[in-house]
């Protein structure tokens, strides 16, 4: 089928379609700007395709004759939907790299739709979720009756604009954990411990990881949080913010943070991405108190996104085709998934 990576001119999206032509693939490059777009497809004989998220008929338009799409122009809290809704009247698998809890839930709101379309919906086919909801699936597998579950993840490099966009909007959000089966906010840096690496106790903080939503999707697990390993200084930070949070959401101050990282932001050198990777935590936990727990190590965070994202883009195209519906990365793949990927292994 032909297929599609939206947003082809963006950090992330350039990183893919690089790897996709190494593979042999041969995408369709897609997003607003057709002179953005034309250098990288002139570059590797590529189709460009050129419209806006905000127009209905040019959306479908540029979506005909697609099969398939990875839609990799954030923030996704604003792009989701349309892309969404327009594949799912056009027949198009779905895919993006998310990490924002809200776009997780929307999509498993449209499980039904994309049921009756024979659509796959999977949100989150990158860093943010992959490792992390591969390592729950297999501690559950691990431990069947897992009542609890921690996760977290120590990266190295920076962000993205389009990440560091994102975590500007959460800013005004709060945290979120899943209490009880139920996602609910709790207050920026909610909890505070250290996960061993190295010998090392490294501090982390909670945050509102993707994982609190599709961590049970993927397990059943009812009570989970999601740490980040940070200075101890940025928790400090965090939590002198919480008197600010409803100001923080405000749309003028969110628009001046949002440039602010237009200007600062560029995210990691292919020497840097090289030069760091990732430590993904995983501690699962039952009634009785038994405990089981997981430690991967994977490359940066951006060259896993690339591979794991590609991956399963091959797994749709090659097929057999799966049942339509709302997936996580370890419900489609299995729970084995993160550990078939290029530098990732259990530590």
């Amino acid at each position: 089928m032909d297929w599609m990576i939206y947003g082809a001119n963006g950090y992330t999206g350039r990183m893919m379609v690089e790897e996709a032509v190494k593979r042999g693939l041969k995408p369709v490059l897609a997003g607003r700007s057709a002179a953005a777009l034309e250098p990288l497809a002139q570059k590797h004989g590529l189709a460009v395709r050129a419209f806006a998220l905000d127009n209905p008929v040019a959306l479908r338009t540029g979506l005909n004759g697609i099969g398939l799409v990875l839609h990799c122009a954030g923030p996704f809290s604003a792009t989701c939907r349309p892309m969404l809704e327009a594949c799912l009247d056009v027949g198009a698998h779905y895919l993006d790299i998310t990490g924002e809890i809200d776009v997780f839930a929307l999509c498993h709101e449209h499980d039904a739709a994309a049921r009756a379309k024979g659509v796959v919906v999977l949100p989150g086919s990158g860093f943010d979720v992959v490792p992390t909801d591969c390592l729950a699936a297999q501690l559950k597998r691990e431990l069947p009756g897992a009542t609890a579950l921690v996760l977290a993840f120590e990266a190295g490099g920076g962000p993205s604009p389009g990440t560091a966009k994102t975590s500007v909007e959460g800013l005004g959000k709060g945290g979120r954990a899943r209490i009880s089966g139920v996602v609910k906010r709790v207050p920026l840096a909610w909890k505070t411990r250290t996960f061993e690496r190295d010998g090392e106790q490294r501090f982390a903080m909670t945050i509102p990881w993707g994982d609190v939503y599709t961590a049970h999707v993927s397990t059943g697990i009812p009570d989970i949080e999601v740490y980040m390993g940070v200075p101890p200084a940025t928790a400090t930070r965090l939590r002198r913010l919480r008197l600010l949070g409803p100001l923080l959401g405000l749309g003028p101050v969110q628009a001046w943070l949002k440039k602010q990282v237009e200007k600062k932001v560029r995210g990691p050198s292919d020497n840097t991405r090289g030069k760091t990777g990732c430590v993904v935590w995983g501690e699962a936990r039952d009634a009785a108190g038994h405990e089981v727990k997981r430690r991967l190590r994977t490359p940066n965070g951006y060259d896993i996104t690339v591979t794991a994202a590609l991956g399963i883009v091959r797994r749709l195209l090659d097929g057999p085709a799966p049942a339509g519906g709302y997936y996580t990365p370890s419900k489609l793949m299995g729970a084995d998934y993160v550990l078939s990927l290029p530098g990732v292994r259990l530590d």
